[in-house]
């Protein structure tokens, strides 16, 4: 059998790692458009802030592929599929053949209609190679407006702050709060005056229209009319799922590559994972997602039967120095939902559980790790707690009574 995989990130090293463990005698070939082994993106962060060396950005040692028989083709990108020839073809004009495709085409740094974005000093940060430009831009860079206040642009503001040599750093997010997805306006004002603390400007409920400068960028513009000065900006404004040859193949793509509960395209033999996918109509973006797909993906693929339920939306994370976990559910909506709350600002510290009929079904976690996983896993299982709801939230609560 020879498996095709499009796409050397997460998901596609997953996947071919899986279909190797289940199919010793299979042929797997990956073909990724960058032009280096497979790194989580995480590690991005910590390369941006100093705190990793590039040599231990990879997930593998030197050989990983070679010594799992994985064909590994980098710096190529698939152009063309052609489902009813079972074949693939790459700009450098390879044309491959395939039993079973899995596209894991992944996504794209989303830029948005922002005059002048592509002013020297403007930046993304998606790829290593964007990591590696940024990097470089800082060595000389006294002051960086990053634009857009979610997982992501926190992460990077909180990386370029706590450079050796740090550049002063505005936050800039459209919304009335920060991470307006995985906190309530309590925790998102917690958060807010964490990273005040830590030297970084926020400014809520800006858009920006302009990048200014003649070449090189010399500020941003905003809606209000006010601007900011920066000699370096970075968009983290999400990302956008790569489905372009998916869709001129002919596959069923809506906002992402639609794939069933096997992760089955609507096309024989091909299957897709990961940040480019869409599932029961909704896309995830999350590492535990690509993940899991990936693992579904490669199993169906071998010929065993893994469905595939979706992911509970989690991050863990830590942001200005607290832990933060923020799981399902973050306001309780709805008939039969409830929440409770215990708040001590002066220590940073915010815990939340939302809960659906006595059965938890969400949680923010800010500011101790202790309780966070096995919160996380109770929102996992709609564990029935409404028995010690009122008691849950204690520091010295004892998680084995829901053992």
């Amino acid at each position: 059998m020879r498996i095709v995989v499009v796409g050397n990130g997460l998901a596609g090293t997953m996947a071919g790692k899986t279909a190797r463990e289940i199919l010793p005698e299979a042929e797997i070939e990956i073909v990724g458009e960058e032009r280096y082994p497979y790194y989580p993106r995480p590690n991005l962060i910590e390369f941006l802030a100093g705190r990793l060396p590039y040599d231990r950005l990879f997930a593998f040692p030197e050989g990983w592929a070679e010594r799992q028989r994985i064909g590994l083709r980098l710096g190529e990108r698939v152009v063309r599929l052609k489902p009813g020839e079972h074949r693939i073809e790459t700009a450098s004009g390879a044309s491959l053949g395939y039993d079973a495709l899995l596209l894991a085409t992944g996504s794209r740094a989303a830029v948005p209609p922002v005059a002048g974005v592509e002013r020297r000093g403007v930046f993304v940060l998606r790829t290593l190679d964007d990591a590696l430009a940024l990097v470089e831009r800082l060595s000389s860079s006294r002051r960086v407006v990053v634009l857009g206040g979610g997982l992501l642009g926190l992460e990077i503001a909180r990386a370029i702050r706590g450079r050796e040599t740090p550049s002063e750093v505005e936050v800039v997010e459209f919304f009335d709060r920060l991470l307006p997805r995985q906190l309530d306006p309590g925790a998102a004002d917690l958060l807010k005056s964490q990273f005040e603390k830590a030297g970084i400007a926020i400014r809520l409920g800006a858009a920006a229209t302009e990048i200014l400068g003649a070449e090189e960028t010399s500020g941003v513009r905003f809606r209000s009319g006010e601007t900011a000065a920066a000699d370096t900006v970075v968009i983290a404004a999400g990302v956008k799922p790569e489905t372009g040859v998916a869709a001129e193949a002919g596959l069923e793509v809506g906002r992402g590559i639609v794939v069933d509960d096997r992760l089955r395209t609507s096309a024989p033999r091909i299957y897709a994972a990961g940040d480019a996918v869409e599932h029961r109509g909704r896309l995830y973006g999350l590492i535990p997602a690509a993940f899991e797909q990936a693992r579904a993906a490669a199993s169906n693929i071998a010929g065993q039967d893994r469905a595939y339920d979706g992911t509970i939306p989690s991050n863990t994370l830590k942001v200005a120095g607290l832990y933060l976990t923020s799981i399902g559910e973050i306001d309780a909506e709805g008939p039969g939902a409830e929440s409770r709350l215990r708040s001590v600002p002066e220590a940073g510290l915010y815990k939340k559980i939302v809960l659906r009929d006595g059965r938890l079904t969400g949680a923010i976690w800010m500011g101790t790790k202790t309780g966070a996983a096995e919160i996380a896993r109770l929102v996992a299982l709609r564990k029935d707690v409404g028995s010690v709801k009122d008691a849950l939230l204690a520091d010295d609560f004892d998680f084995s009574e829901l053992a």
